[in-house]
């Protein structure tokens, strides 16, 4: 089935997830407005040229959630820097494409992040995310950060706790959020 048939309608207000891997070839083939690429420096895509400068966001950071010797931990700085980006996404037209190395942890957690502020409900915005990607494994330190930037007062946690570990995954396929 081409994707086209597959992802019809969920175009031009949805989140997609994916790796780094599989990032230019969504690009394209979904053309999303926004991308944001949640993956350490060494890592970093040069930006493809369907997206604007302003319209990618880079956050180099590892996959980790407590601090680890030589690796980034996303902080305070990383996660308002997504707040704003995703902020200024919500007031335009246009989908949003999110990658990490593998669209299992960091990816997702930033996913969530962006559904949640249109939803402002961590419960649905989980379920969401469980539904479409049950693979994710939303990295713990961003959603906290998150957490408490937006207000949740420990929901978005308690919701992220919640959740099943994912199913084993070394590459998580494209994963589709439709926003409520």
């Amino acid at each position: 089935m081409a994707w086209a048939e597959t992802y019809a309608g969920a175009m031009s207000r949805s989140i997609f997830v994916t790796s780094l891997y599989e990032m230019p070839r969504w690009v394209r083939e979904l053309t999303p407005s926004h991308l944001v690429s949640v993956v350490q420096t060494e890592y970093q895509p040069t930006r493809p040229p369907e997206i604007a400068a302003e319209r990618h966001l880079r956050l180099g950071v590892h996959d980790i959630s407590e601090p680890m010797a030589d690796a980034v931990l996303a902080g305070e700085a990383e996660v308002a820097a997504l707040i704003d980006f995703l902020g200024a996404w919500r007031l335009l037209e246009g989908s949003l494409l999110v990658h990490c190395y593998a669209g299992i942890s960091r990816s997702t957690a930033c996913a969530l992040v962006a559904h949640v502020m249109h939803s402002n409900d961590p419960l649905h915005s989980t379920a969401a995310l469980a539904a479409a990607a049950p693979h994710a494994r939303p990295n713990r330190r961003i959603v906290a950060l998150a957490d408490a930037m937006l207000g949740f007062d420990g929901a978005l946690i308690a919701a992220r706790a919640a959740m099943a570990e994912g199913v084993p995954a070394v590459e998580g396929p494209l994963a589709v959020l439709r926003l409520p």
